[in-house]
């Protein structure tokens, strides 16, 4: 019996056992997790340094280490997520519609669990922890699958919960982490369509892309995040800037960040070649349009893919547009439905933009990195979706859900 299998039907068993489970046992076993990881933070930060090791010796670049990276800080924030998630109302037995027939049939629509999820993600760490808890809390078990470059991360975080997990009512079962690294294992396990219930992709557009062609388990599409950011002609200067540079600086290797920048012509005549001196100072490489690299010899010339491109770097294309209705048609073609915004004091364009451009996000005025579970008030999120179906935008506990109609008669039957 490969890994695969064994580790499908123990997580399928542990799916019927967490469905009898309480709240407050789930909420407890959730609290002993969140102490564990605080406990063992020498031990996980260890493990995380021999990933770090492994991706300088690969040449991995610095934004792609520190998707990897551990630091005390971070096993903190972890910590903190699941607490915040113990304190949020669980979702599970949530009656969402009841319905008194005339023939007094009592039909009630209600929240459960969806099952056995399986989660597929790339380098960052953090994602272990958040998938297990927000799995757990919703009732669901759960089969990790990261990459190798966060293995031995992956590993000691696995351990650590289901350590805490052996403690309490909750099958240490209900986490479990293909340790197998390799393709091979990856397109087993996106078959592996007895067992799992979803497939949760969370990485590259390649991976997600490869998920979506390749498995026979629906998915729920994590896209990737070609942001944008529009500034409008009537944008204050000081915002723009402001925004843009938060958008792109803060943490440019993560998918809400800001990838491509549509200028309106005018605006760009009076503020544009202030905006990329100060871009150029953030050491961001600029991939410009002719208008872009004429005001800015350091630019480089903006190919057809790169207004397609997710850098997750100190790198922005750049292009300037005529007015809000080109900058739509251009984000509706090459962006991912991730989150988009303008920098306006134009309210009709604000609607405008709101309304048409295609996307789970969008914003007036503000940073594209506020598009994050913690942000929106759901604690961690398992991912960000970007289809139309099931749950779109970040998926906190709702989306580990499905429905389930509870129909109660007194000896009814249809004539």
């Amino acid at each position: 019996m490969t890994e695969l299998i064994q580790k499908g039907k123990a997580a399928q068993k542990a799916s019927y056992l967490l469905t009898g489970k309480t709240s407050q046992q789930k909420n407890e076993a959730l609290s002993i997790i969140a102490q564990k990881l605080i406990e063992n933070k020498d031990f996980l930060i260890h493990e995380n340094k021999k990933d770090l090791h492994s991706g300088r010796q690969k040449g991995f670049s610095a934004s792609i280490l520190d998707r990897i990276m551990l630091s005390e800080k971070r096993i903190d924030d972890m910590a903190e997520a699941i607490q915040l998630l113990i304190e949020m109302n669980d979702p599970i037995g949530e009656v969402l519609e009841t319905i008194h027939k005339d023939n007094g049939l009592l039909i009630k629509k209600c929240r459960i669990a969806i099952g056995v999820i399986g989660m597929i993600y790339e380098a960052r760490p953090n994602v272990t922890v958040d998938a297990a808890a927000l799995c757990l809390k919703t009732g669901n078990a759960v089969i990790l699958r990261g990459s190798s470059s966060a293995a031995h991360s992956n590993m000691a975080l696995v351990k650590v919960i289901q350590d805490a997990l052996s403690e309490t009512d909750i099958p240490s079962q209900a986490v479990q982490l293909i340790e197998d690294s390799s393709r091979k294992t990856a397109a087993e396990f996106f078959q592996l369509r007895e067992y799992l219930d979803v497939l949760i992709p969370r990485g590259s557009k390649k991976l997600i892309d490869a998920v979506i062609k390749e498995s026979s388990v629906p998915v729920i599409e994590t896209g990737a995040g070609n942001c944008h950011i529009f500034i409008d002609e009537t944008a204050d200067e000081n915002m723009a800037v402001r925004i843009l540079v938060n958008g792109k600086t803060q943490r440019p290797s993560v998918c809400n960040s800001i990838e491509s920048v549509l200028i309106q012509k005018e605006w760009f005549k009076r503020h544009g070649r202030n905006l990329l001196y100060i871009l150029h100072e953030k050491e961001i490489e600029i991939y410009g349009d002719e208008t872009v690299c004429a005001a800015f010899p350091e630019a480089k010339q903006a190919e057809e893919e790169d207004w397609s491109t997710e850098y997750l770097a100190l790198k922005l294309s750049i292009k300037t547009v005529e007015n809000v209705e080109e900058a739509i048609q251009h984000i509706n073609k090459y962006g991912t439905k991730h989150s988009e915004a303008i920098i306006t004091e134009n309210e009709k364009h604000a609607e405008k933009f709101l309304t048409l451009v295609d996307a789970a996000a969008v914003y007036h005025n503000a940073s594209t990195r506020f598009t994050d579970g913690f942000e929106f008030g759901y604690g961690a999120e398992i991912g960000i979706s970007t289809q139309k179906l099931h749950a779109r935008g970040p998926m906190g506990l709702p989306a580990l859900t499905t429905t389930k109609y509870f129909i109660y008669g007194h000896g009814h039957i249809r004539e």
